[in-house]
């Protein structure tokens, strides 16, 4: 699961390899790889985000 997330997460704008999504799909199911793709995009979109605009994170 985190070597999806890597993956996914270094290939922004390139795409996936070639078979890197069938191989996560022998250990998941179609449910949980959607939403770990969900996950991984939207915490990539909000540091991409955050960090356009210099936004600093609330640590509490």
């Amino acid at each position: 699961m985190l070597l999806y997330a890597e993956r996914l997460t270094r290939a922004a704008g390139a795409g996936l390899r070639d078979g890197a999504l069938d191989e996560f799909k022998r250990h998941f199911g179609e449910d949980q790889v959607v939403e770990l793709a969900l996950v991984v995009s939207v915490a990539n979109f909000t540091n991409r985000f955050n960090n356009g605009l210099r936004v600093e994170p609330d640590l509490g």
